[in-house]
């Protein structure tokens, strides 16, 4: 199985979420340095991921916001 750019969003996000929580619960420095470190390495690799993923969109500048395309204002 090939993992997408959005699972290493969603994992980096999880654990930086779950650093601060150790840090507002005073967890020993030792663990919140080694995961602050993983962190750092884990968004290194996933910018690398997102902008070395294939994809694609046949979205434009025209069409500005995907919710509410500017083609498509009433005047």
């Amino acid at each position: 199985m090939q993992s997408t750019a959005m699972f290493w969003v969603g994992i980096t996000t999880l654990l930086l979420v779950t650093v601060t929580i150790m840090v507002a619960m005073d967890f020993p420095f030792n663990w919140v340095f080694y995961l602050t470190v993983l962190g750092q390495i884990l968004i290194v690799y996933m910018v690398y991921k997102v902008l070395t993923d294939n994809y694609t969109t046949d979205k434009t500048f025209k069409d500005f916001y995907e919710d509410y395309p500017i083609g498509e204002r009433l005047h």
